[in-house]
């Protein structure tokens, strides 16, 4: 099943409910791509391969990239997302839940902006509608385990493979060009880490622009009371505007977050910026083609601590490493907490 951007314009002007959705919805995806996305090129910023402002514009055209070239090959972690958890039942208070969960995740989201700390939000998102979802049906019968798992798997993946491969990549990377002149290889590696950068935010856009599309279907379809639907086609006009939308709020930029993962966690150099890049994007392909939601920010944090770590232990600031997994550990049940709350006053309100 799928949705037509007329049947959808016909809905969204006759349907206050389905409006406010949307707006939310694009407000969760501009703000992903606002605070999310920086993470792909801070590498290629911390090493001065290129500038910020060049950096983020080329973050936004690839984002746009990746959310229209893989949802168009594999929409698998889209349908993930949608079937994670359990909105049937009434659809408006389904719908409201909804809602609710889109709110929490803006406000967990920018407050983690806010103090710099580089949060998932594909994990925000994952904790906001699962605390919807179980205020809306009363306790954990809203969760579907047999998808939900598939986030534990992807949150093992992202850790250990992209600290691993980061760490692997990089001794390949040092072992092939161990006795060339630096002088020389300057130019090749600034070339490889621009290169290395566009290919992070092309799959950050892959797996972020899929999570929240399958968000907006859900959302399309409670407003049509469609609560018990399982299968869906994106349709191609959702694909150009969460793209467009989440290529926007790179745009924005998000200094902050890019000082904080690609300078004050590991001083590197252009190979080291290169080798970690390649690692995180190795990691999110393999998982966006097994249909595996994973965090492109801890998959690329991971990765550039296991290229610090191949130098030795102690070239990765520790401290902010700390500052990052208790943000982590906190997404969970904060943004949880969070949904869960604000689903039950926004029922009771509306």
């Amino acid at each position: 099943m799928t949705v037509t951007l007329t049947e959808f314009l016909n809905q969204f002007i006759s349907n206050p409910a389905l409006m406010v959705t949307t707006v939310l919805t694009l407000g969760v995806i501009l703000v992903n791509g606002w605070t999310d996305a920086p993470n792909a090129i801070a590498t290629c910023v911390s090493t001065r391969s290129m500038n910020p402002k060049a950096a983020i514009l080329m973050a936004a055209v690839f984002n746009f990239l990746g959310v229209l070239v893989m949802t168009t090959l594999s929409s698998t972690v889209a349908q993930t997302i949608y079937n994670m958890v359990d909105f049937g039942g009434n659809s408006h208070y389904a719908l409201v839940a909804l809602c609710a969960a889109l709110f929490a995740i803006v406000l967990w989201a920018t407050t983690a902006w806010y103090f710099g700390i580089p949060t998932s939000e594909s994990h925000a998102l994952i904790a906001g509608i699962s605390g919807a979802a179980i205020a809306l049906q009363g306790g954990i019968g809203g969760i579907n385990m047999s998808e939900w798992v598939k986030v534990l798997y992807g949150l093992a993946l992202s850790v250990v493979m992209g600290f691993v491969l980061g760490w692997v990549v990089v001794k390949i990377v040092e072992k092939l060009f161990k006795g060339a002149d630096r002088r020389n290889t300057y130019g090749v590696f600034k070339k490889a880490q621009i290169a290395g950068g566009a290919g992070m935010a092309f799959m950050h856009g892959a797996q972020d622009g899929q999570k929240f599309m399958g968000v907006f279907m859900l959302g399309m379809f409670l407003a049509k009371g469609q609560s018990t639907t399982t299968q869906f086609v994106i349709p191609i006009w959702l694909i150009i505007l969460c793209s467009a939308v989440m290529a926007l709020g790179t745009s924005i930029g998000g200094y902050r977050i890019i000082k904080a993962v690609g300078m004050d966690m590991v001083k590197m150099e252009k190979y080291q910026g290169f080798s970690a890049d390649i690692a995180a994007v190795i990691c999110l392909f393999a998982a966006t083609i097994w249909g595996l939601p994973v965090s492109t920010t801890h998959t690329k944090t991971t990765a550039i601590m296991g290229v610090g770590a191949a130098k030795r232990i102690k070239s990765v600031n520790w401290r902010v490493v700390n500052d990052m997994v208790v943000a982590w550990l906190l997404t969970f049940p904060g943004c949880g907490i969070i949904g869960y709350l604000m689903a039950q006053i926004f029922m009771k309100i509306f």
